[in-house]
């Protein structure tokens, strides 16, 4: 009787499926054969991109290091002591660094997009992350409620049983109580 129930009911689950979203109706429909909603997001991620985003985004890890940092420091170290101290009458770049300048506005366009395309994507990647961890508590929670409904129909049977034990019982010492009488 029980698994007609439940027949039934994944049966009308499935017609109801037509209303739900295509990651609804995957996630109801590997809760429903017993099957794992857990998976590697990393590597689904990291599988659908191009060779340019790869790109973008060691670029932006780099410019974000403080291997950067050091080197982009010392650089501009060197520019201003070159142009400052050792070529001081004949510098190619001399103070205010108009040249220096010119190629940091160049570098802070190129990178700045870049960063912003990293940024877009990992957004991405932690929306895919939300809702992969929505779909595994959504499964986890299932299972909860139903273990809980298997505890529960188990305390039931427990306490039929009891009470079938405890009537035996009571009719065993009323048998007994009637023999005694009778004697």
């Amino acid at each position: 009787m029980i698994d007609q129930t439940q027949e039934q009911a994944k049966n009308n689950i499935l017609e109801m499926l037509d209303t739900l979203s295509h990651r609804e109706q995957f996630l109801i429909r590997r809760i429903l054969q017993g099957k794992h909603v857990t998976r590697n997001t990393n590597k689904e991620f990291d599988e659908t991109l191009t060779f340019g985003q790869r790109l973008a985004d060691q670029v932006a890890s780099f410019g974000g290091s403080w291997t950067f940092i050091m080197i982009f420091g010392s650089i501009l170290l060197s520019w201003v002591v070159l142009n400052s101290i050792i070529l001081a009458r004949s510098a190619f770049d001399p103070y205010p660094y108009i040249l220096l300048n010119l190629f940091l506005s160049m570098l802070a366009s190129i990178q700045a997009p870049i960063i912003m395309m990293s940024q877009k994507r990992l957004a991405a990647k932690d929306r895919l992350d939300a809702a992969h961890d929505y779909e595994v508590n959504l499964k986890a929670e299932l299972e909860i409620a139903d273990l809980h409904k298997k505890m529960d129909e188990l305390r039931e049977k427990q306490w039929l049983d009891l009470i079938e034990m405890q009537q035996e019982q009571i009719r065993l010492l009323t048998q007994l109580l009637e023999e005694k009488n009778g004697k």
